[in-house]
């Protein structure tokens, strides 16, 4: 369990001063202060501060999988080094109830010029581990990571991948009650990131506690069942992952799922077709910033034609996380194919099927071309987004293509087809 009690982190902007000064470094410090202080002996500027953290309060339940979320320097970071008690805060109180281990970065807490073994067994004491426990484990560690050719070298040749994967091998197979992890889930290569995702959905079926800051929204909703958002060190939200993530991409001009130009000057497009909205929207017809896999949703485009006589097509472009593009999607059933629209303002929708794609991030960029004769007037790409989620079991849906398998499925749709049975 973890209690955080109005937790506040300050730094200073200046850094801490030497605690041995030579007379040339006191002559100079003081020298600066004489020229940094202003009207009525303001406060030199090396001793301003600033809180990464600022009046933060939660509590984590034993076996609880609690994902942080937020923009660099949101002071993620930060948090997990006061909850990991690398740095004490400025103010408030943090009580963990329970032996804790930590992946905060990549070896930390290794001796480059112990061996991998020997490190193995450093950090297992370090854990408050008995040689004998971290004996018993230690072929299942080593195992894990997958650098059993090299567990007698040095950890000083390892490369930031190999010393990543004995890192989390190490903290995770120790079984602490609560573990800490930064961003240690985006490193390194595909294959091991699913192994890493895949142990820490058994940590936290096992009862364990585990709290992980990570930027990939897409693991938030499969790994976690709650989520704190900070931004600008503070909760600004606590909850379900699915409402965490939505209110976090409501915030990012550049992701969210609903654009709009009031004025058409700074619209794209040009002097023939000006795009003025696009937005993901439920059968409901409301903004959606969060889809579950296995719900339709569309892509609603609002544009307004300037001029006569062009036959204009939209188009939209679907791209998963990576940037790869998924599929084209033009407007081929309208009124208009073929005639040319006449000036005035129009709206379209794309209507998604259910069970097509897999979970994760998908932005949607915009076009629009005339083909009589061919020109492009806009073209937008990674213009909204929606996060693709697998519905919670809880929540009594319908099957997905998942099934009951719990674990990472790769591939970039994910169609739900109709099997059939019957004797050869």
């Amino acid at each position: 369990m973890i209690v955080v009690e109005h937790v506040s982190k300050r730094y200073s902007l200046g850094g801490p001063s030497p605690r041995y000064l030579t007379l040339r470094d006191t002559l100079a410090m003081r020298t600066r202060r004489l020229l940094r202080t202003g009207n009525g002996g303001s406060q030199p500027v090396g001793m301003r501060s600033f809180y990464a953290l600022r009046n933060v309060s939660f509590t984590v339940n034993p076996g609880e999988v609690v994902a942080v979320i937020g923009r660099n320097g949101a002071g993620k970071s930060t948090l997990l080094k006061v909850l990991s008690r690398i740095t004490w805060p400025s103010e408030g109180h943090v009580a963990l109830y329970g032996q804790s281990g930590s992946l905060l970065e990549v070896g930390a807490g290794f001796h480059p010029e112990l061996t991998g073994r020997e490190n193995v067994y450093l950090s297992g004491s370090v854990l408050g581990m008995s040689r004998a426990e971290v004996r018993r484990r230690f072929d299942d560690i080593v195992a894990f990571s997958g650098i059993e050719k090299f567990i007698d070298t040095p950890v000083k040749f390892y490369s930031s991948g190999m010393y990543l994967r004995l890192a989390f091998s190490v903290s995770s197979n120790l079984e602490p009650d609560i573990l800490f992890i930064d961003e240690a889930l985006g490193v390194g290569d595909a294959e091991f990131q699913r192994r890493c995702q895949d142990k820490i959905r058994q940590i936290g079926q096992s009862g364990r506690t585990v709290v992980f800051v990570t930027h990939n929204l897409q693991i938030v909703h499969q790994l976690s069942q709650r989520a704190l958002w900070l931004e600008a060190g503070e909760v600004r939200f606590d909850g379900d992952p699915h409402s965490a993530v939505a209110a976090y991409l409501e915030t990012d001009p550049n992701r969210g799922s609903h654009r709009v130009w009031d004025d058409i000057a700074a619209a794209p497009g040009d002097d023939c077709v000006r795009l003025r909205s696009a937005r993901i929207v439920g059968e409901d017809g409301e903004d959606r910033d969060v889809c579950e896999v296995d719900t339709p949703f569309g892509v609603e485009i609002v544009f307004d034609v300037l001029v006569d006589g062009h036959e204009i097509v939209p188009r939209l472009e679907f791209c998963n996380a990576e940037g790869a593009c998924l599929f084209w999607s033009f407007e081929v059933n309208s009124e208009w194919r073929g005639r040319a629209r006449p000036a005035g303002r129009y709206q379209a929708t794309a209507w998604l099927p259910p069970h097509l794609f897999a979970d994760g991030p998908l932005s949607v960029g915009v076009a629009i071309q005339s083909f009589k004769p061919w020109a492009k007037h806009v073209e937008e790409s990674s213009l909204i987004s929606v996060l693709m989620a697998e519905p919670k079991p809880e929540m009594g849906c319908g099957p997905t293509a998942r099934g009951d398998y719990p674990g990472h499925i790769p591939g970039f749709v994910r169609p739900l087809l109709q099997w059939t049975e019957g004797p050869r």
